[in-house]
């Protein structure tokens, strides 16, 4: 049997390996009583969920991309690695990155599996090429299991940019968004109108910030539940200056106090927060531009003001040399 042909059979069996080791934990999770009532109950919620969204879509064709993400939900939500608590705490960042669908989690969780999976299959299929670790079948096997691991981490970590990114543009936009409100509570509106009006009048400026006043609008007009739904707002965009306006509100609310002077007095506030952020930004950027200057302007500046006396220098020695 040639190299080639036992590096190929052992990169076989490592993956035959990582299979079965998935299916022997499948099996245990599913294996005993309880398994099978969890199972059945998980089955009888996709089917009902499955219902819903076959309902919901029955007047206009499923696309590619449709039929796509309701496979990866149905094998999100047969994947026996995560449990309720890290699947509350993925829904939580799913909804600060602006993925509220019932189904964002278990296609977050088939999509870190698959990138597990695909990751896994590339160290066994490369794992001789790499220094040190691919001369021995053990230490491809530890490095399969890492990068299985680190696959199945990165979705989350694009998840967190991406909510991240969101946070920050609602950061930047805010100080306007406090003073539309303050001119809607100065016209007479109600605090769910003023919100509406915000959200109108901020979708082309910061469709994040609008989406989320939108949808507090919407609770407000619905439940009629102000402090719930001002709650909500603080936990889904979850930005200091917005927990500050939110206690601001119900406190107002709840003693009488007038809401536009403490709106005003917020806006204020924000705004002066708003200027001294920039001003330390525009503060850091000197040091920043250092290192730039040092690698990549400096060298140029000496070359054009030394190079010419350089020239005539080594001129100069080659005649004298002669």
């Amino acid at each position: 049997m040639t190299p080639e042909n036992v590096e190929t059979l052992i990169n076989l069996l490592m993956l035959l390996a990582l299979f079965a080791v998935l299916a022997i934990w499948w099996a245990s999770k599913h294996g005993g009583r309880r398994g099978r009532i969890a199972e059945r109950a998980r089955l009888a919620a996709l089917t009902h969920r499955s219902d819903r969204t076959e309902a919901a879509d029955a007047d206009d064709q499923a696309g590619f991309r449709t039929r796509l993400l309701r496979r990866l939900a149905r094998i999100g939500d047969k994947i026996p690695l995560f449990d309720a608590a890290y699947r509350l705490k993925l829904q939580k960042e799913m909804v600060r990155s602006g993925y509220r669908s019932s189904v964002a989690v278990s296609i977050l969780l088939a999509v870190k599996f698959c990138v597990g999976l695909v990751c896994a299959a590339l160290t066994v299929m490369l794992g001789s090429h790499i220094p040190v670790v691919g001369e021995y079948p053990a230490g491809r096997g530890i490095a399969m299991l890492m990068v299985f691991v680190v696959g199945m981490i990165l979705p989350e970590y694009v998840v967190a940019y991406q909510a991240s990114r969101r946070r920050k543009a609602m950061a930047g936009c805010l100080p306007d968004a406090l003073d539309l409100l303050v001119i809607c509570t100065n016209a007479g509106n109600s605090l769910g109108v003023s919100i509406r009006r915000v959200a109108d009048e901020m979708k082309s400026i910061c469709p994040p910030l609008s989406d989320e006043f939108s949808l507090t609008a919407d609770e407000l007009k619905l439940s009629g539940d102000s402090t719930r739904a001002l709650h909500g707002l603080a936990e889904r965009i979850d930005l200091p200056s917005i927990r500050a306006l939110i206690s601001t509100l119900t406190q107002s609310m709840r003693y009488g106090t007038p809401i536009t002077q403490a709106l005003r007095t917020l806006s204020r506030t924000e705004r002066l927060a708003h200027i001294v952020s920039l001003e330390e930004k525009a503060a850091k950027l000197a040091p920043k531009m250092v290192v730039p200057m040092m690698l990549f302007i400096l060298p140029a500046i000496i070359a054009i003001a030394a190079g010419p006396a350089v020239i005539q220098l080594l001129a100069f020695i080659a005649e004298q040399s002669k």
